[in-house]
């Protein structure tokens, strides 16, 4: 019982850790070739949004909301992957064997 704990206790340091990690992380999206550039942590927060000059215009408008939301869904994927691969790693090692939990 007491070894599950430590066990319980070991995977909730590791995930702080891997969170606090994720956190000092940074990926980058970018759509319309580098005209639209997000910024994301590890833990998908966006951080920034970069637009070209050039796509500020009116009539560039819904091109510009179409370029945002690949450049922000490409950032959110990477974080993601990021995420995964860190649990992975975390959890490698403390918890049990479980097939298909890694």
């Amino acid at each position: 019982m007491f070894d599950m704990l430590g066990k319980l206790n070991e995977v909730k340091k590791a995930m702080d850790e891997m969170k606090a990690r994720l956190d000092s992380i940074s990926v980058d999206g970018e759509a319309g070739e580098g005209s639209v550039k997000v910024t994301a942590t590890g833990n998908k927060v966006i951080k920034s949004v970069s637009i070209a000059d050039k796509l500020m215009q009116a009539d560039r408008k819904e091109e510009l909301e179409e370029l945002i939301e690949l450049a922000v869904n490409r950032a959110l994927d990477k974080a993601q992957n990021l995420s995964e691969t860190e649990m992975k790693a975390a959890g490698k090692g403390i918890l049990p064997n479980i097939p298909g939990l890694f």
